[in-house]
């Protein structure tokens, strides 16, 4: 397929940006929006629960359910099957999803994360501080992490002989403890995630080395809001409403992340704080407030920088579309 007919479906894939959709729509009636987030409710999902707690979704006329996940693909096969409306998920997995899937039209329709979060994440104690130290050493990735699908990436940007290294694919909830306990060297996942948890569990910050794939020529977004076509073809009013919402609960929640985090901690007491806090910090910092969207704002996509999205991820997998 020609790169004309891949920036025709792209239109078509990222079917809306901010400057679509950054007008608060007056949808009278409520409207009831099924609402998945990427993962776990932890600190980087807090701007959903604070246009929950602050009424944005209801002064939009939607009346919202959020529900986590505890895989990255679940998110898409959740709109894929009709059960949720909307969704927050891994938008190079929806790349994924639509050239395997041609016939499910699920419509990325605003990007949250500009920068993709993924990481490779190493102990200097283990005697690994940059990739080429990864050939001989110990990597977790866990297939159910969105960040395992970019590690073929990684390792074709960088070069890094990955026969030499010992491939181990286990749960994430297993995966820093065992880099914790020295039974990895290594573990692949998303810049919010895997560091905090680590400290979290007593590994010394300065042990910690995190080594941003974006900074090895990756290119790929993050996250996205994703809508299942069937409701987006029948109630774009709905759509327009929630990104309305989420968008003023994104500023409320990059003006002040602490008060965002809030609202995590009324659903559950027992978080710690300041993690959470740092974990939404990274989030936004690192993923969101980049130099791009500086320029054009929180949502919006590059055409130019999508087509070298397209060929990276075709680097490990070929795409059909490509």
């Amino acid at each position: 397929m020609s790169f004309g007919v891949v920036r025709a479906v792209l239109t078509l894939l990222c079917a809306g940006s901010f400057a679509i959709f950054a007008d608060a729509t007056d949808v009278r009636a409520q409207t009831a929006v099924k609402f998945s987030l990427a993962g776990k409710v932890d600190g980087a999902a807090a701007p959903f629960l604070l246009a929950l707690d602050r009424g944005y979704f209801k002064r939009e006329g939607l009346d919202v359910t959020i529900d986590p996940v505890a895989t990255g693909l679940e998110p898409i096969t959740r709109l894929a099957g009709e059960t949720y409306d909307i969704a927050l998920g891994d938008f190079n997995a929806l790349v994924r999803w639509r050239d395997q899937n041609p016939a499910t039209a699920i419509k990325a329709v605003f990007i949250l994360q500009n920068r993709g979060g993924y990481v490779v994440v190493s102990r200097r104690s283990r005697g690994v501080a940059k990739p080429k130290d990864l050939e001989e050493a110990k990597i977790v990735v866990s297939q159910a992490d969105a960040a395992a699908a970019q590690w073929p990436i990684f390792v074709k940007l960088t070069g890094i002989d990955v026969d030499k290294a010992t491939i181990l694919n286990t749960g994430i909830p297993v995966r820093e403890p065992m880099l914790a306990a020295g039974e990895a060297d290594a573990v692949v996942g998303l810049n919010y995630g895997v560091p905090l948890n680590l400290r979290d569990k007593g590994v010394p910050a300065d042990d910690i080395v995190v080594m941003r794939m974006s900074d090895y020529g990756l290119a790929l977004y993050g996250d996205a809001i994703m809508v299942r076509p069937k409701f987006l073809a029948e109630k774009p009013e709905a759509v327009k409403a929630f990104i309305a919402a989420v968008s003023a609960a994104l500023k409320d929640t990059i003006q002040d992340p602490a008060k965002a985090i809030e609202a995590l901690a009324q659903r559950n007491s027992s978080i710690n704080r300041d993690v959470e806090l740092q974990r939404l910090n990274v989030m936004l910092k690192e993923n969101v407030l980049t130099e791009q969207t500086a320029a054009n704002g929180i949502g919006a996509i590059d055409a130019a920088r999508f087509e070298k999205t397209l060929e990276q991820i075709g680097l490990p997998l070929r795409l059909k579309m490509l």
